[in-house]
């Protein structure tokens, strides 16, 4: 997070408390618009780990979000 907060601030002129709060809201609207297991993993990757993640039940959704972006079946 903090790497994107620097992004922000430099390319934007932002403050960096400013970047810093803008990049939560940004996170917390991702939160809410990703699927469960992903959105509990957003936290872990924004801090550089590696999210521990049921990897067979987020492909499946995976697939049918893209499914349903291009007209397919979900």
């Amino acid at each position: 997070m903090d790497e994107m907060v620097k992004l922000l601030s430099q390319k934007l002129g932002l403050s960096e408390a400013v970047a810093r709060q803008a990049v939560e809201i940004v996170i917390g609207f991702l939160k809410t618009k990703l699927p469960a297991p992903i959105a509990g993993q957003l936290d872990a990757i924004l801090a550089g780990k590696t999210p521990a993640i049921d990897s067979d039940s987020v492909l499946d959704k995976g697939k049918g979000l893209l499914g349903g972006l291009f007209g397919g079946k979900k």
